[in-house]
């Protein structure tokens, strides 16, 4: 059976794998690696799966868990052998991986945590920015329940919640 698309063989979803997990900006899941690598029609998922299991056995990527990372083997490998992919590929990929990146870099940072306490729990609130902490907060919540809704609005809204908390800080008091 002929098949089409700029993906052939095994080695090329090797080369592809190893492609989307040298540009990705933190570990995935099993899940979201085999979307970003259904970019082809060439891509058989058996291949697949069988070239991801066999990238960990080798170490070219790592599995903690249930995400996945690359290692310094797969990134020399990478950069070895990824002229040896399409451009068209390359450039699906990279299409696919930007939306991705951006929500991934969003989550490393904006973060919330709840800590149980004596009295409730301390609800600890952190935002940074490519330099650095932008902001860091902790609040004690009455119950799991409020802590958790306060830490989820959080990560919706961080910066409504930012911008919010320093509009009164520099408001200027009216004078009486």
């Amino acid at each position: 059976m002929a098949k089409f698309g700029f993906i052939h063989d095994k080695l090329d979803i090797k080369l592809l794998v190893l492609y989307l997990m040298d540009r990705v900006a933190a570990p995935i899941d099993f899940s979201t690696l085999t979307d970003l690598s259904m970019c082809d029609s060439g891509v058989d998922y058996f291949q697949f799966a069988e070239a991801v299991s066999e990238l960990v056995d080798s170490g070219h990527i790592t599995q903690d868990g249930e995400f996945y990372a690359v290692t310094g083997k797969g990134r020399r490998a990478c950069a070895a052998g990824e002229s040896s992919l399409s451009s068209v590929i390359r450039s699906r990929c990279d299409h696919r991986l930007a939306p991705l990146n951006q929500a991934l870099k969003r989550k490393a940072q904006v973060r919330a945590e709840l800590r149980p306490q004596p009295l409730g729990y301390d609800v600890c609130l952190a935002m940074d920015d490519d330099q650095g902490s932008l902001f860091s907060l902790t609040l004690l919540a009455p119950s799991q329940e409020d802590g958790q809704r306060i830490a989820d609005q959080f990560l919706q809204h961080p910066d409504r919640i930012y911008n919010g908390i320093l509009g009164v800080l520099l408001s200027q008091q009216e004078k009486e």
